[in-house]
């Protein structure tokens, strides 16, 4: 595993497509705190490799398209695109990450998106 933050992220990033809950959750702390904003954060590697298990359950692999990413220290921040599989539909969803290393793995993981486009997914045609 690389130890600079945006290798780090960048390569945590594209094993989404096709990596386990198990090989994901290799990249955070075991206190690591993981937080899609519209819901509850989820604390912890256990708890982490749990919600990542039905995450990729309901999902499948998702392909990240990182279009910008900047460094402050041990903080890298990305604006990207998420693709991935609901039912029948495509979702395509904008997303701003935020992600805090510490000591060569994910320690705080911020996801900042708007739920229309996965509800809109969601609703019968």
């Amino acid at each position: 595993m690389p130890t600079d933050p945006a290798a780090i992220v960048t390569e945590f990033c594209a094993l989404w497509r096709s990596g386990s809950a198990e090989e994901l959750a290799e990249y955070f702390t075991d206190d690591a705190v993981y937080h899609n904003i519209p819901m509850q954060p989820v604390t912890g590697k256990t708890a982490i490799t749990d919600f990542l298990r039905g995450f990729l359950d309901t999902f499948g692999g998702i392909e990240f398209t990182i279009h910008r990413q900047f460094v402050d220290g041990s903080t890298v921040f990305n604006e990207r695109t998420d693709r991935f599989r609901l039912g029948e539909n495509v979702v395509e969803l904008p997303v701003a990450g935020v992600f805090e290393i510490v000591d060569g793995r994910i320690g705080a993981w911020r996801d900042y998106f708007d739920m229309t486009p996965i509800t809109a997914a969601t609703q019968p045609s």
